[in-house]
């Protein structure tokens, strides 16, 4: 087996590795769980304020505490994975940023080279990059996430 495959496989989503999560639904728990949170809309395409797309980028992520640059919307996904990104970010009922990276090729240019990943969804927790829906389902599934956005100002 080579190297390539052995890391398909360790992955939780690609591979079919032990460490695999079973679900990508939250870990029940002894309160209700909370209903899903709308999240607030980004600037349109367009709209960006003048900013340049890097620029734009670096602001989105500095304003919010939890930003996901997808393709779509969290209503509205026009992707798998970011279709599980964004369902596992509403399960925490916490608002969260969101940027449709479909209707601004700049910006989707511009979110690669910020979190130098290559791929879209991207997730940021607190400023910090946390990498895309396969290691956000691992971070979800072991309760990193959890403790990620639990130790995140509350909102006022």
């Amino acid at each position: 087996m080579g190297l390539r495959d052995r890391i398909k496989r360790a992955l939780p989503i690609v591979g079919l590795g032990g460490n695999r999560p079973s679900s990508t639904q939250p870990a029940p728990s002894a309160g209700p769980s909370p209903a899903p949170v709308a999240a607030p809309s980004a600037p349109a395409a367009d709209d960006r304020g003048g900013l340049s797309a890097d620029d734009f980028v670096a602001q989105l992520v500095k304003d919010n505490p939890i930003v996901i640059f997808m393709k779509g919307s969290p209503s509205m996904p026009q992707c798998g994975f970011s279709a599980n990104a964004s369902g596992i970010l509403r399960s925490y009922g916490r608002p969260f940023a969101h940027f449709d990276v479909l209707s601004d090729p700049d910006v989707r240019q511009a979110v690669k080279d910020f979190g130098q990943w290559p791929t879209i969804p991207q997730i940021y927790i607190g400023g910090e990059f946390i990498g895309g829906s396969d290691i956000l389902a691992q971070m979800h599934a072991n309760g990193e996430l959890k403790a990620a956005i639990d130790a995140l100002p509350s909102a006022s």
